[in-house]
């Protein structure tokens, strides 16, 4: 079976973690919780979710020591006039000394030096890993081309329907680790083609699309707060599909 995570320059990111996009509130706090309880070690969060000071209580009232979980953040565009601030304002709310990944949600207008910011203050030991969220295969190019430097994570859209080889071979050949969010949409639970799959592996259409992620060594980051369905998402590693089976689910891009 796959293994359960992914090396990066410095640490290993889980394959599976928890998205929390729109999860506000009490909801954010008691979603975690039961992610943290049901296993999940890698939390995906942002300044722009306004969630990260539920995140950082759940983190407390989960009892999961903080080594164990992987936490990401993510910087907005418009943050880059005064990063230190925003990342510091983010470990605030999260009550940690560090992010396991900090990410530039957005590429801003200039990439570069935001790049180089962000290096600057990982090396001074805020974020133990940085990356980007939204960037092109060109934009990569460039940050590798300027600083030598290759983003440790790229993290994007990405289910069945938004399948690009070009794109996961670029990721693969430059050493980024390319992380998906928006799994289901696009109808991808209700596609024929996955349920068949479902159905012949005996397993739920998500858990289908999920496991199809980890196949292509893409890190995925499904939604939920309801933990029956935290639970099924996270249940993905004790079975595989079929070169073939993979291949009729790359086949669904449009």
């Amino acid at each position: 079976m796959t293994t359960t995570d992914i090396a990066l320059p410095v640490g290993r990111i889980p394959r599976v973690g928890l998205g929390t996009w729109q999860l506000r509130g009490a909801d954010a706090r008691s979603a975690v919780v039961a992610a943290l309880d049901v296993g999940y070690r890698h939390i995906d969060t942002a300044t722009m979710y306004r969630n990260e000071a539920e995140i950082g209580a759940a983190l407390v009232e989960s009892g999961v020591a903080r080594q164990e979980v992987f936490l990401t953040t993510k910087i907005p565009a418009e943050g880059f006039s005064d990063a230190r601030r925003v990342l510091d304002e983010s470990l605030s709310a999260l009550a940690v000394d560090a992010v396991d990944l900090w990410l530039a949600h957005w590429p801003p207008s200039d990439i570069v030096a935001a790049w180089q910011t962000m290096r600057g203050l990982r090396d001074e030991g805020l974020a133990r890993a940085i990356g980007v969220s939204n960037y092109s295969p060109a934009q990569v190019d460039a940050l590798i081309a300027a600083t030598g430097e290759a983003p440790a994570v790229n993290q994007i859209r990405w289910s069945p329907s938004d399948f690009d080889r070009a794109r996961l071979e670029h990721s693969h050949a430059a050493g980024v680790v390319l992380e998906g969010y928006r799994a289901f949409k696009s109808g991808a639970l209700t596609d024929p083609v996955v349920e068949q799959i479902a159905r012949s592996v005996g397993r739920t259409p998500a858990q289908v699309v999920l496991r199809w992620h980890i196949e292509h060594d893409v890190v995925v980051i499904p939604k939920s707060s309801q933990r029956e369905r935290l639970a099924s998402n996270f249940d993905v590693f004790d079975f595989t599909l079929s070169a073939d089976e993979v291949a009729r689910i790359d086949a669904l891009a449009h």
